[in-house]
């Protein structure tokens, strides 16, 4: 089978990439391993995304936001950053940007719909994305010339160009001989939906405390009782997770409840408990010959600062533009050229946020006495000065 690209991977980023490609004259297939029922109906998976307003404007210009039901977006309007037990915050304030809100909240799986949805339209209009659902990739070939991919079933294909959207642990990179920093924090990320007394006035919370993180994504309310909502998300140990998740939901909402300081009043657990490693990674290459990476592919985050997808839609705006500004005037999509500079600009978008974040963790996980001295001189410094809390607000809108 021939077409011009191939996409490895048909989640947010990689169904995102085919829509933005659709309706210019360019084949493009899409292979998931997944079922065509886990592509077009994903689960609920307890993740609820932050997205930037650049990030929703991208998605308005695929076609995305149109699928999405408007009760399933809750505004993030502010943000605030917690120490220890300590009853000091740092507020950054959605008047610090130029929104009326810092960003907005949709669950995961609700965007997976919404990406499968957009393609599902273009491709009625101009029927140039294949999708191949339940088949794997198990090698990969580049050459100066011509790449392809050879599938469980032995069918083999060839494109133009091989991009990765798999996911942080992409096996098609690994296949092209990409090797990446990794970093596992031996700690696991759960997340579930609670209800709560208190109300959470569509403020996001990050909160480090001591022997865990916790974060607080303020959600619409429950559709059911009308109670205040919220997307909880404790990262603890991998062996305390473990633990936590064979408790009753009476016994982990009492528990959830006790982390939270009580601040929140009575919590109540309302959905599946999901648990997630946490790792970071950052490929030492963001392509190769005839090869590029999108997505977590191309840079796996930490939640913290909650811009995993938001760096995926940012990949998938520069990869497309450059393939397609090269397929106007009849150049190579696959040229090196091309790759470099996506790889160039991805990088300057990325790498310091990441490393910046890596830092982050590294401070505010720390409990020594020094270092529980410094996370709490920082914070106060932190929340005096209003240009850095206004470049937080910047990097939270996607501005």
């Amino acid at each position: 089978m021939d077409t011009d690209i191939v996409i490895v991977g048909a989640g947010p980023s990689g169904l995102c990439l085919a829509r933005s490609l659709s309706g210019q004259g360019i084949k493009i297939a899409v292979i998931e391993q997944q079922s065509i029922d886990a592509i077009s109906n994903p689960a609920f998976d307890g993740r609820e995304i932050a997205l930037t307003q650049h990030s929703a404007s991208v998605m308005k210009e695929l076609g995305l936001w149109q699928f999405i039901e408007p009760q399933a977006i809750s505004q993030l309007r502010d943000a605030k950053i917690l120490d220890g037990r300590s009853q000091f915050e740092m507020l950054i304030p959605h008047q610090l940007s130029q929104y009326q809100e810092l960003g907005w909240l949709i669950s995961n799986h609700l965007i997976r719909k919404s990406a499968y949805d957009a393609v599902q339209e273009a491709n009625k209009l101009n029927h140039d994305i294949t999708l191949i659902p339940g088949r794997k990739v198990v090698k990969v070939n580049a050459s100066q010339k011509i790449a392809g991919v050879v599938l469980d079933d032995q069918t083999e294909m060839s494109a133009k160009l091989v991009v990765a959207a798999d996911n942080r642990f992409s096996t098609t990179r690994r296949m092209m001989g990409i090797a990446t920093d990794m970093h596992d924090f031996g700690r696991n990320m759960l997340v579930c939906c609670m209800t709560h007394d208190v109300p959470h006035e569509h403020i996001a919370w990050e909160w480090f405390d001591y022997g865990q993180t916790l974060a607080l994504l303020p959600m619409n309310p429950d559709p059911e009782t009308g109670r205040h909502r919220s997307s909880v998300v404790i990262t603890v140990a991998s062996d305390e997770a473990e633990e936590l998740m064979k408790l009753s939901s009476a016994e982990f909402s009492r528990d959830v409840k006790e982390r939270f300081g009580n601040r929140l009043g009575e919590m109540d657990l309302v959905s599946t408990i999901h648990s997630y490693p946490l790792v970071s990674v950052y490929p030492k290459r963001l392509v190769s010959t005839r090869f590029a990476t999108v997505g977590d592919a191309a840079v796996g985050m930490h939640p913290v600062t909650a811009h995993g997808f938001n760096f995926g839609l940012l990949g998938v705006q520069k990869l497309s533009k450059e393939i397609l500004s090269a397929h106007r005037i009849g150049k190579d999509i696959g040229d090196p050229a091309l790759l470099l500079r996506y790889e160039r600009t991805h990088r300057l978008k990325t790498k310091p946020l990441f490393l910046m974040t890596r830092l982050i963790t590294e401070i505010y996980t720390k409990e020594s006495p020094p270092a529980k001295l410094l996370r709490k001189v920082l914070l106060h410094l932190s929340a005096k000065l209003t240009p850095f809390k206004r470049s937080i607000a910047t990097s939270l809108t996607g501005h």
